[in-house]
């Protein structure tokens, strides 16, 4: 059993991070990876069964992604009830966890959860794929296992597992798909940038900062309004955030923030309290490219946000940088 846990806990963190590409949940993919572990140890602790195993990665990754395509296939089913838009739980990390010189990256035990940034905008496009397509684009196209895996997971060919990669990989190329290309130092000054125009209320300086096609989306999961269906256009986008960060002043002291990196890109997170007295607290990820914000992600949703860390005293608005 000591030989089955080592093993185990050396592919732990690349089993972790292909679950959470396919679920967007970090809950949901440590609950994927443990399943694993329970079928791993079952399986396999019969020495003469080990023995069979040549390649445990690859086992471990076959059986890790048909426990998320069973995942995804429920969570298909409870979606279409979901209040209001449904964005994935964020992976939230402070901007100073990056080791001098790394730019911006998770520390140490979130790197579990991507080999490189995730970005909220690309698994926002990967839940609109099928449960399949999914699966298909992330084991290969993100983890590089080979088709005939690939297929073995899906229960199906290699050519109709091909065929899912490419709808897929057209879906999340696609020209709609809001778009997360920069690198660190672009994030920050774009979102100081972002933060600065949002803050003096004029809605001429904000367009400057936003894609034309810039796409808005909230999740308030029914306890929160977070708006009922995604907001598109620059236009439309920026009168919604003057409405929403604009007038931060009327919260005083009430309102705090600070930059965070949100599944490994620059966000902000904030504290406010609500009209009703309850404590708000919202997640805002940002997608940018070539200058612009492509995305806004504001997950308000507080089961989704149950460990997250506290804001001080020190974190007011606007966010220090």
């Amino acid at each position: 059993m000591t030989d089955l846990v080592t093993e185990f806990e050396a592919e732990r963190g690349r089993l972790t991070a292909v679950a959470y590409r396919m679920l967007g949940s970090r809950s949901e993919a440590e609950d994927a990876v443990q399943e694993t572990w329970l079928r791993y140890a079952a399986a396999l602790a019969d020495p003469a069964a080990r023995a069979e195993i040549r390649q445990l990665g690859a086992w471990l990754t076959t059986t890790c992604a048909r426990i998320c395509l069973d995942v995804l296939r429920s969570a298909r089913v409870r979606r279409e009830t979901y209040p209001g838009p449904w964005l994935p739980e964020p992976v939230v990390t402070p901007v100073d966890a990056a080791p001098p010189g790394e730019g911006f990256a998770p520390d140490p035990a979130e790197r579990a959860v991507r080999t490189d940034q995730v970005g909220t905008a690309l698994l926002v496009v990967l839940e609109r794929l099928s449960p399949e397509q999914r699966v298909a684009f992330v084991l290969h196209d993100v983890f590089a296992v080979p088709f005939a895996r690939v297929a073995e997971v899906l229960g199906t060919t290699d050519a109709a597992a091909r065929q899912l990669a490419s709808r897929a990989r057209r879906a999340v190329n696609a020209p709609e798909a809001p778009r997360q290309t920069a690198d660190a130092a672009e994030q920050r000054r774009v979102v100081e940038a972002f933060v600065t125009a949002a803050e003096s209320g004029e809605l001429d300086a904000l367009l400057k900062v936003l894609a034309p096609d810039v796409v808005l989306i909230g999740d308030g999961g029914g306890h929160f309004p977070a708006g009922r269906r995604p907001v598109y256009g620059a236009d439309k986008v920026g009168r919604f955030i003057l409405g929403l960060f604009g007038h931060a002043g009327r919260y005083g002291a009430a309102l705090r923030a600070r930059p965070v990196l949100v599944d490994g890109v620059l966000g902000i997170q904030m504290e406010t309290v609500f009209r009703d007295g309850r404590p708000l607290r919202i997640v805002s990820a940002l997608a940018v490219e070539n200058g612009r914000v492509t995305g806004v992600f504001n997950q308000l949703n507080p089961e989704k946000l149950r460990d997250l860390a506290p804001l001080g005293p020190e974190d007011t608005w606007p966010p220090r940088w």
